[in-house]
């Protein structure tokens, strides 16, 4: 399907500026509209993708709200503003999902995003920084949903005492959670924990095992942890250690 701009002004205004061969315009409805877009998205064309999310999520979709709002807070073929892509956000997690909708993900993702804004504030925004309000919002992710991510994202702000009292034995319960779903993030920092607790070899076995499984920007804070405590640990340790990662690589506990 073409996605080109087929309509002339004098056709029709900048409104419906879709495909003539689509059948698609903005009295269209919502899910049209969104699977419009989504085609016009991964064909490159990014302005007709905005234009139809943005008159499919006025239409209440969520989804649409979803993707645009991503796309303004990746500056994906719109201009940057991540005000912008806070205010979308915040629309769908005030919306609120039934159980076992089929929009459940989009809503686990606003809130998310929201976390990471609260987290670190808008700059030049009225959205400044509210480590509470963070970590509330990873805690209903990660209670409700049980997203690694979440669980993840709030044992490490319970470690540290951000939003809140400090609770490592809860942090602890949070980040074996997520280390279970094969997160690397809570492997690594669960195994530095077990290593300082005198678990050596199990603990630095959790940390190269990270080391397979981490995001090339995440890699580096896990290697220093891996690294760190490989310089200490015994032979004898280090040579459990190697087992027993392979054994959590394929699945092992």
């Amino acid at each position: 399907m073409g996605l080109s701009i087929a309509l002339s002004a004098a056709v029709c205004s900048p409104a419906c500026a879709f495909d003539i061969n689509a059948g698609v315009t903005k009295e269209s409805g919502p899910f049209d509209l969104f699977k419009f877009g989504f085609k016009a998205y991964k064909s490159g064309q990014k302005e007709e993708a905005v234009e139809a999310y943005k008159y499919a999520a006025e239409k209440g979709h969520t989804g649409s709200r979803w993707a645009l709002a991503n796309m303004y807070a990746d500056g994906d073929g719109v201009a940057q503003d991540d005000f912008e892509a806070f205010k979308i956000y915040s629309e769908i997690a005030q919306q609120g999902v039934e159980p076992g909708s089929e929009d459940t993900g989009f809503f686990i993702n606003a809130l998310l995003s929201l976390a990471n804004y609260y987290k670190h504030g808008i700059p030049g925004s009225p959205v400044k920084i509210d480590l509470n309000q963070a970590r509330q919002l990873y805690f209903q992710v990660a209670s409700t949903f049980g997203i690694p991510e979440a669980q993840f994202q709030l044992a490490q702000m319970m470690l540290s005492g951000d939003g809140g009292n400090r609770a490592p034995q809860q942090a602890k319960k949070w980040l074996n959670q997520a280390r279970k779903s094969g997160h690397p993030g809570a492997m690594s920092v669960f195994g530095n924990i077990l290593f300082q607790e005198g678990q050596s070899a199990r603990g630095l076995a959790l940390m190269t095992a990270a080391l397979d499984r981490c995001k090339p920007k995440d890699c580096s804070w896990m290697e220093s942890l891996q690294e760190q405590a490989f310089s200490v640990a015994t032979e004898s340790d280090r040579r459990a250690a190697v087992s027993l990662s392979h054994n959590i690589a394929t699945g092992g506990d």
